[in-house]
C-alpha cells in the first residue's frame, strides 16, 4: 500500500509558476514509476508527466513540454511538478500516482495508487 499526498496547488495568473509536491509513504518509493495527471471540470483525467524509478527518465504530454518539469527525490519519498508559463487551460485538479510497472506509462490503468488531488487555477 502507498499513501500519496499532494500539495502546492493554488491560484496564479497566466504566465506564472507553481511547484506541486507529492509525498509518499508506505512501500519503497523508488520501486514505483511516478506520474502526474490532471482533470478539468467536465473532462476526463489526462496524463501530464511521468518519471522512471531510478534513472529519472521523463515523459510529458505534448502541450506541457518545455513548460513543466517532473522530478523526484527518492531520499525524501517525494515527486515534484514544476509548472512554468502557466496558461488558463492548465486549470485542473492535479493528481500524483504510482505505477509499480517496469516502463513509463501514460495510461491511467497502469497506476495503482492515487493521491487526493490539489487544485490549480490559472486566471487570464
Amino acid at each position: 500500500q502507498v499513501l500519496l499526498v499532494e500539495s502546492g496547488g493554488g491560484l496564479v495568473q497566466a504566465g506564472g509558476s507553481l511547484r506541486l509536491s507529492c509525498a509518499a509513504s508506505g512501500r519503497i518509493f523508488s520501486s514505483f514509476i511516478m506520474g502526474w495527471f490532471r482533470q478539468a471540470p467536465g473532462k476526463e483525467r489526462e496524463f501530464v508527466a511521468a518519471i522512471s524509478r531510478i534513472r529519472g527518465n521523463t515523459y510529458y504530454k505534448d502541450s506541457v513540454k518545455g513548460r513543466f518539469t517532473i522530478s523526484r527525490d527518492n531520499a525524501k519519498n517525494t515527486v515534484y511538478l514544476q509548472m512554468n508559463s502557466l496558461k488558463p487551460e492548465d486549470t485542473a485538479v492535479y493528481y500524483c500516482a504510482a505505477d509499480p510497472g517496469e516502463m513509463i506509462s501514460s495510461q491511467r490503468s497502469d497506476y495503482n495508487y492515487w493521491g487526493q488531488g490539489t487544485q490549480v487555477s490559472v486566471s487570464s
